[in-house]
């Protein structure tokens, strides 16, 4: 039987892909082969290679081709292949509807890839949006997202996003350090949207449940001296993890969590997606009118390491004390033998204790 494509899906060719589509139309150049296993029952070779109309052995080499992105593909001897689980692939449509009216104008451009190397790279080379509007990109595929300090991001096909977001600033120099601690409100708003509970935030870029790490923001600025700003903002986040993937993950040192351990039904990736963006920006429109004041008392709520034992990295040394949350341009504050130090997050990266 055939399945039918997503709206806002494109079946952009049997076992091609990497391309993408934009604002006003139909949405990711994702491999027809993978819409039609993304339901995540066995289909054979033989239906497959009838739906797409190319032969079996074409239709093995779609898969392996897919296998080699990073795609776990199961394969039952003399039954077919599937994905070990039903997989929600990303729709332009869905992720719209989740914007409010202003918030949907001020999207000027939605654009969703299939495989990239990085969105925030991919934005952060493109040409700004013009102020009081965004760009966003989503990849169902990232070969070289990254977290904070060049550190690898691994996202895992169909368990995660990789949502970034362009902005330009007129006056560059309203943008602060502080301006990532914003997103993580943002971002932790967007997640109670979609049922997810408990949520918290580690300075100064960490999405936490139970102390365990969830999701990030990498922000990137581009600027000229006493000028605007083109800032890309970097949103990654673990829908729903696998075991296997949560081993892999947490091999590398993380220890990790997914929204989907903080809510009582399944969440929706586009959903998150489409609340993610909208978050987004009615946060940027409130950080340019009041900057971090107007998140300070709501960051605050929601540190995961206020009033604990933590300690302090920096390039050569490790200072240990008692976090005491940030002060009113973002910075984190440590105390230590009854003082307060505070750190500025382009110097330092904080670690809790026990």
């Amino acid at each position: 039987m055939a399945v039918p494509t997503p709206r806002g899906v494109v079946a952009a060719g049997f076992a091609g892909g990497g391309g993408a589509s934009t604002d006003g139309a139909a949405g990711t150049a994702t491999p027809a082969l993978l819409l039609l296993l993304a339901d995540g029952r066995l289909h054979s070779g033989e239906c497959l290679a009838r739906e797409l109309g190319v032969s079996r052995a074409a239709v093995w080499k779609g898969i392996e081709r897919l296998r080699l992105r990073g795609i776990e593909i199961e394969a039952v001897p003399r039954q077919g292949y599937r994905l070990p689980a039903t997989v929600e692939l990303l729709d332009a449509g869905s992720i719209r509807a989740v914007l409010g009216g202003d918030r949907r104008q001020r999207l000027r451009h939605l654009a969703l890839e299939f495989e990239v190397d990085s969105t925030n790279t991919r934005l952060l080379a493109a040409a700004p949006p013009p102020p009081g509007s965004a760009d966003v990109m989503l990849s169902e595929l990232q070969q070289a997202g990254r977290g904070r300090r060049g550190r690898p991001w691994i996202a895992p096909f169909g368990g995660s996003l990789a949502v970034s977001l362009g902005w330009s600033f007129a006056d560059g120099s309203r943008v602060s350090p502080a301006l990532s601690l914003c997103v993580g409100v943002a971002v932790v708003r967007a997640l109670a949207r979609a049922g997810a509970d408990g949520i918290r935030l580690k300075w100064p870029n960490d999405i936490w449940c139970g102390d365990r790490k969830l999701g990030g923001v990498l922000l990137e600025l581009r600027a000229e001296a006493s000028g605007p700003a083109h800032v890309v903002i970097g949103v990654g986040i673990n829908v729903a993890l696998a075991a296997t993937v949560r081993q892999r993950i947490e091999a590398t040192g993380v220890r990790v969590a997914a929204v989907a351990d903080a809510c009582t039904v399944p969440p929706s990736r586009n959903f998150i997606a489409g609340a993610i963006i909208d978050e987004l920006l009615s946060m940027l429109t409130d950080f340019e009118r009041e900057g971090f004041a107007a998140f300070c008392e709501a960051w605050t709520a929601l540190d995961a390491l206020r009033d604990r034992p933590a300690q302090v990295l920096l390039a050569d040394t490790r200072i240990c004390g008692t976090a005491r949350g940030v002060n009113a341009a973002g910075a984190l504050r440590l105390e230590l033998e009854g003082s307060i130090r505070e750190f500025a997050s382009g110097e330092a990266s904080l670690r809790g204790v026990g």
